[in-house]
């Protein structure tokens, strides 16, 4: 895929589905239950069926233990971080659930791979893949039931009683499931049928739309605004913190400078649109998220990629 197919994919399946979420807001139609629907479609069918295809030949080697370690620690570090600011600076815990999510969810994936290639060509776009593998169980495994908790705690206002099963058992946790069938489905042998390969790329871009469609029609542009203040300290945790942390222990640990500067590129990525659909799903503070969103991948864009292209490339 040359670089001109990666920016058609940026603007077809992440701004495309959020303009046209948003135009929904201006028609009387289709309510809010009809987008709520889109949701659960796309999590009860389009991500297990993505998660079982993609894992039935994903092809689990010990090479490749070592890369996808820097996904929890590139997730670990602003999590860690935003957690304690978080805990000092909301009292919601519906807020509190958003900004940690929105600094624990990276664009590794489209933003992180894209600038990859862009300095490093293939060979740069190939590690930050290897980087990207665990994504899914970070966003499964872990946010889900973190978002599930705090929104479970913003019930639970004045009440210490949490349903903890519910954290972990609930329909937003079929995913995972689709993770563990495509596994078990892999070591079984059997091959994954070529019609099925053939579907996977249309079910990406229907998957795509189907999350953020309703995610565009949620915005509220006006309150959005309002947020910006709020998650403007997540700038130094996204750009300053993970990157040189990551940095400091990719160099101590690797020899390869493609490697360390990749990990780098991938690790000052800004807030994951997963992130505003994962708090979309459990109902936490969309606003907080859409604005950590937008806020971190405009200066991401503007100034630390530029700054990262000039550092490495003449370095």
């Amino acid at each position: 895929m040359d670089i001109t197919a990666k920016l058609l994919y940026i603007g077809i399946d992440l701004i495309m589905p959020l303009l046209v979420g948003y135009a929904c807001r201006y028609q009387r139609r289709l309510d809010n239950r009809f987008f709520d629907n889109m949701i659960n479609i796309n999590i009860l069918v389009f991500y297990p069926l993505l998660s079982v295809l993609s894992f039935w030949v994903l092809r689990f080697t010990y090479d490749l233990i070592y890369l996808p370690m820097f996904t929890f620690i590139i997730s670990i570090i602003p999590g860690t971080a935003a957690y304690w600011r978080a805990e000092s600076k909301y009292s919601n815990p519906a807020d509190r659930g958003s900004y940690i999510i929105s600094a624990i969810l990276s664009n590794l994936g489209t933003l992180g791979g894209l600038c990859a290639y862009i300095i490093f060509g293939e060979t740069g776009f190939a590690y930050a893949q290897l980087v990207v593998l665990p994504q899914n169980i970070v966003i499964f495994m872990i946010c889900y039931p973190l978002a599930q908790y705090y929104y479970q705690k913003s019930k639970s206002l004045g009440s210490r009683q949490i349903p903890w099963t519910s954290i972990f058992l609930n329909r937003n946790q079929i995913p995972v499931l689709g993770l563990l069938v495509g596994a078990v489905l892999y070591k079984s042998g059997l091959p994954r049928p070529e019609f099925l390969g053939a579907l996977f790329d249309p079910l990406v871009h229907v998957a795509a739309w189907t999350a953020l469609i309703p995610v565009g029609y949620a915005i509220d542009a006006k309150e959005v605004g309002r947020y910006y203040r709020s998650v403007v300290d997540m700038l130094p945790i996204k750009f300053v913190l993970t990157p040189l942390l990551t940095y400091l222990l990719a160099y101590f640990l690797m020899t390869d400078r493609t490697v360390i500067f990749t990990l780098m590129i991938l690790a000052s990525t800004p807030t994951a649109i997963n992130a505003v659909i994962t708090v979309k799903i459990h109902k936490l503070n969309l606003n907080i998220a859409m604005a950590s969103f937008i806020l971190t991948t405009a200066v991401f864009v503007a100034v630390v990629f530029p700054l990262l292209f000039f550092w490495i490339t003449v370095s």
